[in-house]
């Protein structure tokens, strides 16, 4: 069996700064019921542990530039706990 390289996705983000970030995209879902699109995507980082750290945005595509928002709602983070936790069940 040959080891392919899976090809990876990446989105570029705009920092409120100004500045331009590329990241890797995880997965992006949404969740049928609201109409509700997440992203979650690394920069590759790692904390102390070597643990790869992620993060999860809510997207915004009101505009003509789909912008990335935080969750505030506490039972809509739940739901996205839930698909993380999902994720990491598959790996």
């Amino acid at each position: 069996m040959e080891n392919q390289e899976v090809e990876k996705k990446k989105m570029s983000i705009v920092s409120e700064d100004g500045s331009i970030e590329e990241v890797e995209v995880i997965v992006a879902f949404e969740f049928k019921d609201t109409k509700k699109e997440y992203v979650i995507y690394t920069k590759n980082e790692k904390d102390e542990n070597g643990n790869v750290t992620v993060y999860v945005s809510n997207v915004d595509r009101s505009s003509d530039e789909p912008k990335l928002l935080g969750i505030d709602d506490e039972e809509e983070w739940n739901r996205v706990k839930d698909v993380l936790r999902e994720l990491s069940k598959a790996e």
